[in-house]
């Protein structure tokens, strides 16, 4: 059984008490809350394992909440995952932007849910690194540092989400090697996760801006994905 401490953010009563009731029967604690201001209320007496936050609260949007809680230190490394009955490519991206590791629309069945749980609260921690990804990467004039999770340009920093620093760091760890969108996705966010290709090349164009003119050093594999130019 679960041991973990879910805060359940969501003003929707039937919703919420058939999440609890699922929650709970995995072995979870929950604490269940309607509005915004109860869910930050929660927060300051007690930190949380993760965060299932709706994003159409009747105070405070969730948004306005996620915002609220990546910016501040005591709550940014809580995981997040959005529910919400916006379903569009935009708001999905939105949302991960933001700094949630996770994107559920409604309606959403409880089993898939408590699996998509399980796999944010064993995901690794997204500021280490992997064996073969070195701590300090060094292209031209472009430094990766996964210790300090910043990248510079000449040495001036990007400001890049986390999820495009994942990104960037797997490709540039292994210049001239192809990577495909679905191997991108496992490797920052697991094998259970679910996304679409449409929003991978979304965030390839996120990032590729955020680099500016070293954007072109992200190149698209036709039929395949995306690598890094050996330069």
């Amino acid at each position: 059984m679960n041991s973990e401490r879910i805060l359940l953010v969501e003003d929707e009563r039937d919703i919420q008490e058939l999440l609890k009731f699922h929650l709970e029967h995995e072995g979870y604690a929950v604490t269940a809350v309607g509005t915004g201001q109860d869910a930050l209320q929660a927060l300051s007496a007690d930190s949380p394992d993760l965060i299932l936050l709706d994003l159409m609260l009747p105070d405070i949007s969730g948004t306005d909440i996620c915002r609220r809680l990546k910016a501040t230190p005591e709550t940014s490394d809580i995981p997040i995952i959005m529910l919400t009955a916006k379903d569009s490519e935009a708001d999905i991206i939105a949302g991960l932007e933001m700094g949630a590791i996770d994107y559920v629309t409604k309606p959403f069945s409880p089993r898939v849910l408590v699996a998509r749980i399980h796999t944010a609260l064993r995901r690794p921690d997204p500021d280490t690194t992997d064996t073969d990804v070195a701590p300090l990467i060094h292209i031209g004039p472009l430094t990766i540092d996964a210790h300090r999770h910043k990248v510079e340009i000449k040495g001036k920093e990007v400001s890049l989400t986390c999820t495009e620093f994942r990104i960037l760091q797997i490709l540039a760890a292994n210049p001239g090697y192809a990577y495909s969108r679905e191997h991108i996705v496992n490797h920052i966010h697991g094998e259970s996760y679910v996304v679409t290709k449409r929003i991978v090349d979304v965030q390839m164009v996120n990032l590729r801006k955020k680099l500016g003119r070293f954007g072109d050093w992200i190149e698209t594999v036709r039929g395949i994905g995306y690598r890094f130019k050996e330069v």
